[in-house]
């Protein structure tokens, strides 16, 4: 199985599965939409997550987007996605102080009998009666 991540198409195979020209490839490049990993011979390669942000490009520009738009609707996705996987290390971050907290609470709470004490006065289960 191969990873999402991992750059394995060339720029005519990718701009084929995502159904534009490899020029277009290019412009997203230099306008900051897409950034493809690079041979030590300086090639492109595209990985499938570039082909599904190409495929959202696309979806963008049929509703009318520019370029500069679209490259700024991208980066506030891209920042939610982030954010989303903050929260979650966060809210399990916080989940485990608490059952921390908890396990070491009831650890450190010894029982002791319960009796009703009015002040000045020692409770009845000192009392001789």
């Amino acid at each position: 199985m191969r990873n999402e991540l991992q750059a394995v198409y060339v720029i005519s195979v990718a701009a084929e599965l995502a159904g534009v020209h490899p020029q277009t490839l290019r412009i997203y490049e230099r306008r900051g939409l897409l950034q493809p990993a690079r041979t030590t011979g300086g090639n492109r390669r595209y990985s499938e997550a570039d082909i599904n942000r190409l495929h959202r490009i696309a979806e963008l520009a049929s509703h009318g987007m520019n370029l500069e738009g679209i490259r700024h609707v991208m980066s506030l996705e891209d920042e939610v996605v982030r954010l989303r996987a903050e929260i979650q290390e966060l809210r399990r971050l916080a989940n485990d102080a608490v059952s921390d907290a908890e396990r070491r609470t009831r650890r450190d709470l010894v029982p002791i009998s319960q009796a009703l004490s009015l002040f000045g006065q020692r409770p009845s289960i000192f009392r001789n009666e």
